[in-house]
């Protein structure tokens, strides 16, 4: 017998051995006494649906190449070709602080910060139009510290600077027009 036919008729054997031993009392005759085969062991019977096991799992598909992904390779790709940090000399890390790449937008942005122990090392934002790095004529993108996804579309990221002093930080917004990134906006983070 299958381990799946084992698994479908275990709750209904179950079912019939509990309801006989609580149906026997001292007063009850021997065809009372005696469970009647299970329904799911009749032939030509089905089991009911409370006995079909369900896969808890479903099988996983492709990723989505429109959902946002941090790990993509195109991101470790840019950051290998950065030049290293001007202000401690070392590389930038591969892992994203933020960001909201996809390779469907128009324009999307990670944030890495420099490869270093420093306890406020730097950060740059990386813009990247359909999923390509855009390695020159963006406006500097140093000292970017997260992403307001509130204000971020499409074609469209608000990258947000935060000084560490209280009441001066901003959100910077860049946009695609359709042949380069631009600065639209720059405003106190709300």
């Amino acid at each position: 017998m299958s381990a799946a036919r084992r698994a479908t008729l275990a709750p209904a054997v179950a079912a019939v051995a509990i309801a006989a031993l609580t149906a026997c009392g001292s007063g009850d005759s021997t065809v009372a006494k005696t469970p009647a085969p299970p329904p799911a062991a009749q032939p030509n019977s089905t089991p009911a649906p409370s006995t079909v096991v369900v896969p808890t799992t479903t099988p996983s598909g492709p990723a989505d190449p429109c959902a946002v992904n941090l790990a993509a390779p195109a991101i470790a790709q840019a950051v290998s070709e950065l030049p290293r940090d001007p202000r401690s000399k070392q590389p930038w890390s591969t892992e994203p602080i933020a960001g909201n790449y996809n390779e469907c937008a128009p324009l999307s942005a990670v944030i890495v910060e420099a490869n270093t122990n420093a306890e406020n090392p730097s950060t740059r934002a990386l813009l990247f139009h359909l999923g390509r790095y855009i390695p020159t004529g963006v406006p500097d993108t140093f000292g970017f510290s997260g992403l307001d996804t509130s204000q971020s579309t499409g074609d469209t990221v608000a990258l947000e600077h935060d000084t560490g002093i209280e009441g001066l930080s901003s959100v910077v917004k860049f946009r695609w027009n359709g042949s380069g990134v631009e600065l639209i906006g720059n405003a106190p983070a709300g």
